[in-house]
């Protein structure tokens, strides 16, 4: 039997990378999905391949009541609402702390934490009554550790990580359980949107940042959407169901430290040829 069969789900930040992998994950196990997205192209598109399991919605996830109609669109079409998965997201500043710009800032922290506050929010109005659901919100490595990305970000993700925790205590006594996912260098079109690219151009970006992140983490390779659609997949069903409160890293491995290969070549350059010998 499909994993997510009759789960009703909305996916924010659907229209690429995480998301679309997710969306496409869940419908395939059975769940139908509201995808939204402020890219209606990219968006409408998924959806329409998706079928009758799938619906778009253009959603700014900072702005009040937007996460509130795609959970009415849930209900409305698929007849219920079960699940959401705060994935939305954009790639914040890249700068040192004193060339970080006020509004880049308010606009990183609005989308990723004013985001999955909204719709955390939105979705323990409709849950709460019900007893039941599942709460999913994209956090990230660079929340846990310093360098894994610029200041606005970390600083969100970190609130991300903070604010799962307080509602996943509060929920829990209701029968909502609260989750969020940590993903390490995963290739998606992030890196080519940080450097300014359009949509359309930000995804031929990825093979190069598969290339990129191969070598970052113990596990030899770069992260897939696929690796994080797997771990909303498995805190959306019943297989997680006392699993509340968490922050999973999905990361090869990235924030137990520097690689131990790494940390070799620097031990064995800095000690030279005769190295351990004792004189």
């Amino acid at each position: 039997m499909a994993r997510l069969e009759g789960r009703r789900t909305v996916i924010t930040g659907a229209a690429s990378g995480i998301g679309e992998a997710t969306a496409r994950l869940f419908v395939a196990e059975g769940a139908s999905v509201v995808l939204a997205d402020l890219d209606v192209a990219r968006g409408s598109r998924i959806a329409g391949e998706l079928g009758d399991k799938a619906r778009f919605v253009e959603v700014d996830v900072a702005e009040e009541g937007a996460v509130e109609h795609a959970i009415e669109e849930s209900i409305s079409t698929f007849g219920g609402f079960d699940c959401i998965f705060n994935n939305a997201g954009n790639p914040g500043s890249l700068g040192r702390i004193d060339d970080v710009q006020v509004d880049a800032f308010d606009r990183t922290v609005g989308i990723h934490l004013r985001g999955v506050f909204l719709g955390i929010r939105a979705a323990a109005r409709i849950m709460r009554p019900l007893g039941q659901g599942s709460i999913i919100n994209t956090a990230s490595v660079a929340g846990i550790t310093a360098n894994a990305a610029g200041h606005d970000y970390s600083a969100a993700k970190a609130g991300i990580i903070a604010l799962t925790r307080t509602t996943a205590n509060e929920l829990g006594e209701d029968g909502v359980r609260v989750n969020a996912i940590c993903p390490g260098g995963i290739a998606t079109s992030i890196f080519g949107r940080a450097a300014g690219l359009d949509a359309d151009a930000a995804q031929e970006t990825i093979g190069l940042m598969e290339a990129v992140l191969s070598d970052v983490a113990p596990m030899r390779r770069a992260g897939q959407p696929g690796d994080i659609a797997e771990c909303a997949l498995w805190l959306a069903s019943d297989g997680s169901s006392f699993v509340n409160g968490q922050a999973i890293a999905v990361d090869g491995g990235l924030v137990t430290g520097p690689t131990y290969r790494s940390s070799r070549a620097r031990m064995e350059a800095s000690m030279g040829p005769m190295g351990g010998s004792e004189g």
